[in-house]
């Protein structure tokens, strides 16, 4: 069983420095442009937009973090999410009514805090930045999304993106910003969630749209376009590697 663990771990090293290895020849040959290299992706396309509208409007942008672990595996929409925080904070620093930001879980929330002050410093409007702006409203499931509920009634929200690991529990979030009057594009690793967005949600992200909603939103966009270029060419990798296995399997090769 061991043999198999390590077996594995290899292979999943192995993947990982193709992957790095691979991102930087391609940006070296490729160089993706920004927004050039990007289908469209109507969502948050509709979510630039509506920040737009927020600042003009002396409203709030309200984004929600989800419960996701940093040292869990599934913390990676978390961290795309921190990611995509960055810039939508920096192009919001200058309204009346800054970007908030909820969490579920305590290193999240600080994390969360974290870019909330650095995105005001790079935008030179660190007086604007306070710490409640970054709040973990519940530490289980239920408590978290009813605790980012009052941010949604309280603070004057007109635009909600929902971006981490999320559960059902992420109906009462998208049922609260309904109430409100207020547009939500949501995106999660949840399979249950999904779902639930998929109903519930203004413009729901499905699968990979989801880690691809950095490059969307400009943050790092030549790091980003360049990640997602890789992961195409992982892709057709892939699809060509299950063909080439299913044609040896059939003429009986090996």
């Amino acid at each position: 069983m061991n043999v198999v663990g390590g077996i594995s771990d290899i292979v999943g090293l192995a993947f990982a420095a193709l992957f790095g290895l691979l991102m930087v020849v391609l940006r070296v040959v490729k160089r993706p442009q920004p927004g050039q290299d990007l289908r469209p992706l109507p969502a948050l396309d509709r979510l630039r937009r509506a920040i737009n509208l927020t600042v003009e409007s002396g409203q709030r942008l309200h984004v929600s973090l989800g419960r996701g672990e940093i040292i869990h595996p599934r913390t990676a929409s978390a961290f795309v999410g921190l990611s995509a925080l960055h810039k939508l904070v920096e192009d919001t620093a200058v309204s009346d009514r800054p970007t908030v930001v909820t969490a579920g879980t305590g290193p999240l929330g600080i994390l969360a805090r974290s870019t909330l002050r650095s995105a005001h410093a790079s935008a030179n409007q660190i007086e604007r930045y306070r710490p409640t702006y970054g709040r973990v409203t519940g530490l289980t499931p239920f408590s978290y999304a009813a605790g980012a509920l009052f941010a949604e009634r309280d603070e004057n929200v007109a635009a909600n993106f929902l971006i981490g690991s999320f559960g059902p529990e992420v109906a009462l979030l998208t049922d609260g910003a309904f109430h409100a009057d207020a547009l939500t594009v949501a995106g999660t690793d949840d399979v249950a969630a999904q779902a639930v967005l998929y109903a519930a949600a203004d413009e729901p992200l499905i699968g990979e749209e989801v880690f691809a909603s950095g490059a969307y939103v400009g943050t790092e966009e030549i790091l980003h376009g360049t990640s997602l270029l890789t992961q195409d060419v992982f892709r057709w990798l892939l699809i060509a590697a299950i063909i080439l296995g299913t044609l040896i399997k059939m003429l009986g090769v090996w």
